[in-house]
């Protein structure tokens, strides 16, 4: 087999300029691979975790059939009391969940004493809600960065619209589930850009607050937000928690609780996915031209040596080896291709970090990518280019082999 190497090697350097030319293709499509999987991973990753970080949480729990009905905010599919102790014990049992976040969610009424209009309010316990979802408050344009009994924050959308400012006094206004009335003055502390674009109208609370406006004598949670240790467990997590939340059922036998990872409560999600779909594609272009190079120059080598392959047929070289001869030039030319464009790169991906590359994503301005390439991308993108290049050479491979050895040293 060493003999083999030596053999292939010394015919790849016979033919320089064509082993060079085949190796720069190959190289410049692992480096295109390689820097989009990295950019585009990248960009992927923050998006998530702008989503995750500043507003959804890694997963959330709803009393069932809660969600379905989300965009009314129902109040009669809170979870009570006794139901959230039970299921804050399941949480704090689960090693791999790093802090969760319970929230109290109504639609009301939002007043400047002047001109009025509605809005979606998250009644929250700052402390905790700042640990789950700890990018929450980067979203503070302007006031603190804390929440208290009395205080609100509020969107920019409304803040513009009403002309508000930090300080100013507001009311609340919303009908608790008996249909009673009820509302409340506050100070307004912050004001929040939209995670999901200019039409965010989701304002915070403190949940005391929020139970006292809907007359709740002790606070029902609407949802209650995850963050996980590992992110990338997340759906090993979801499986776990619903399996130790299955034992809770209501008086029909039917299940409590409903858990629900951020891939399935927001659309960007579908986002994420296409990013996927066109690195897929990517990876098809980067076979496609690694299979042709090779297949070319590997036919072109046959052809150029026919002679060459009957007189080594005409001494008794077997087939076998013949053929073993032309797969490992597919091979060397494949691992020279494959380490050349992992190392170019590893170094564009470095020099993109350097020089930084800034972006807007919903109402964030100015946030910087910072790309990243797994070792384990440069081994799958290496071992398909190799693999993919040991395919190439089989036909030609083949075609050598089984040359008759008389007809071979005719050939001119």
């Amino acid at each position: 087999m060493n003999n083999l190497f030596k053999i292939a090697v010394r015919n790849l350097l016979r033919y320089k300029r064509r082993t060079l030319l085949t190796a720069s293709l190959i190289t410049i499509g692992v480096v295109f691979v390689l820097v989009f999987t990295s950019v585009t991973g990248s960009f992927k990753a923050m998006m998530i975790g702008q989503i995750t970080d500043s507003m959804l949480g890694h997963l959330q729990v709803h009393r069932k059939g809660y969600v379905a009905s989300i965009d009314n905010l129902p109040l009669n599919l809170n979870i009570k009391p006794k139901a959230y102790q039970k299921l804050t014990e399941a949480l704090k049992a689960a090693p791999e969940i790093a802090a969760f976040s319970p929230r109290l969610k109504f639609g009301g009424m939002f007043s400047n004493f002047t001109e009025t209009t509605n809005i979606r309010l998250n009644g929250i316990y700052p402390d905790r809600e700042f640990q789950t979802v700890p990018l929450l408050t980067s979203r503070i344009s302007d006031g603190k960065k804390t929440l208290s009994r009395g205080e609100i924050m509020i969107p920019t959308l409304l803040a513009k619209g009403l002309k508000i400012k930090v300080g100013d006094t507001v009311v609340v206004v919303a009908t608790n589930v008996d249909g009673s009335v009820n509302g409340k003055q506050f100070v307004v502390s912050g004001i929040l850009e939209s995670a999901t674009g200019p039409g965010g109208r989701d304002g915070y609370l403190h949940i005391e607050d929020a139970a006292e406006v809907l007359r709740m004598p002790e606070a029902e949670i609407s949802e209650v937000a995850v963050r996980l240790k590992d992110f990338s467990r997340l759906p090993a997590a979801v499986r776990h928690l619903e399996g130790q939340l299955a034992g809770e059922v209501n008086k029909e036998g039917h299940p409590i609780f409903e858990v629900h990872s951020w891939e399935q409560l927001s659309p960007f999600f579908n986002i994420a996915r296409m990013i996927d779909v066109m690195t897929f594609f990517i990876k098809i272009m980067l076979i496609a031209i690694v299979l042709i190079s090779i297949m070319n120059v590997m036919i072109m080598a046959v052809y150029e040596r026919i002679r060459e392959i009957g007189t080594i047929a005409a001494i008794g070289t077997l087939p076998g080896r013949i053929l073993s001869m032309f797969v490992i030039e597919g091979f060397c030319l494949g691992v020279l291709g494959a380490i050349i464009g992992d190392i170019v790169g590893s170094a564009i991906v470095l020099i993109i970090n350097v020089i930084g590359i800034r972006f807007d994503f919903a109402q964030q301005k100015g946030l910087l990518l910072t790309t990243t390439l797994a070792p384990s991308d440069l081994l799958v993108i290496s071992a398909i280019v190799i693999v993919v290049a040991v395919l190439a050479s089989l036909q030609p491979a083949f075609k050598a082999s089984r040359m008759e050895p008389i007809a071979a040293l005719r050939h001119v």
